[in-house]
């Protein structure tokens, strides 16, 4: 026991070490952003108050934090200090949640405004950026979020549980937990839009509302449909989504406006499909499936075993 608390002691001291080394390069990193461009912007007027806002969101009031919780850290109360920094956690996510904004509003200033492209030119210069763009700082909050998340679970895994800070570092752990869960949902969303946007963009003529709230992406393929009667295999390209399974073809080469998007041919619900595997059990080549709906029934058939399985899955998971 005693062997194991030494392990134990060991583990934790060298992370605590090390929380502490990379929490001092990070306030670096930010002090760069706050110091160089927010005070000074805030002085200058070179941006609106509402620009700089969006800009840079509550960065300060996260350097602020960091700041404290460094100060802790190095005083060895690691129990106040995370207590103190939970209650500052709101601001990862909020910050996160307004980074794409952020992004748009800082390419639009440095498209329209002189003045605060010279100024970010000159800033960047500076010899304590080591050639490091304002871009490159401004995610700095998300990865950090995640070293966190990495550093207090291996804190909580080598403290005592009889120990009086492993509540706190429970309680710290399950905060961060919490917040990067949010900033992953938030992460997934736009993924997702951009995902709906694009299969928007794809197809010929707005005949087809792709991009409608609560819809989720899911995948897409090439895949053959068989005929009921005796013609031949028809190669179309499938779209999967939450609610909806889309059927589309090319456009024709030549066409002056469309030759590299599709047509779509039929919108089919899911809420009203019954999947099945016709063959492709075995090992194979390829399968077939078969999709019911309330009045047509699709063959749907590929050569790669691996893709129709693929199929089978995610078309069954979306329909349940």
């Amino acid at each position: 026991v005693e062997e194991q608390r030494a392990r134990w002691e060991r583990k934790r001291s060298r992370t605590a070490k090390e929380l502490l080394e990379t929490e001092h390069k990070y306030l670096e990193q930010l002090d760069l952003v706050v110091t160089f461009f927010v005070t000074i912007l805030k002085a200058k007027g070179t941006l609106k108050p509402a620009v700089l806002e969006t800009i840079f969101g509550p960065l300060e009031s996260i350097y602020s934090a960091s700041h404290v919780l460094a100060l802790h850290l190095e005083r060895g109360n690691l129990g106040p200090g995370l207590e103190n920094f939970c209650q500052n956690l709101e601001l990862y996510g909020h910050y996160i949640e307004n980074m794409e904004q952020a992004n748009k509003t800082l390419k639009e200033q440095l498209r329209k405004n002189k003045s605060f492209r010279r100024f970010k030119k000159l800033q960047e210069a500076r010899p304590q950026f080591q050639g490091r763009r304002l871009e490159d700082l401004l995610p700095l909050p998300l990865q950090r979020l995640h070293q966190y998340k990495h550093f207090l679970r291996d804190l909580l895994e080598n403290t005592n549980p009889d120990s009086p800070e492993y509540q706190k570092l429970a309680k710290a752990v399950k905060s961060v937990s919490e917040v990067s869960q949010w900033v992953q949902d938030i992460i997934h969303k736009r993924e997702n839009s951009l995902q709906l946007l694009r299969v928007q963009k794809l197809l010929k003529g707005q005949k087809i509302q792709i991009l409608t709230p609560g819809r989720w992406y899911i995948r897409e393929g090439w895949l053959l449909v068989v005929p009921s009667k005796g013609e031949e295999l028809k190669r179309r390209m499938f779209f999967l989504f939450s609610d909806i399974f889309i059927s589309t073809k090319p456009c024709h080469a030549l066409h002056p406006l469309n030759s590299n998007k599709l047509a779509c041919q039929a919108v089919y619900p899911l809420h009203q499909c019954i999947v099945d595997k016709v063959f492709g059990h075995t090992q194979s080549q390829g399968g077939l499936l078969s999709l019911s709906f309330p009045h047509k029934t699709l063959l749907l058939m590929s050569s790669d075993q691996q893709d129709i399985n693929d199929w089978y899955q995610r078309l069954a998971a979306a329909v349940r």
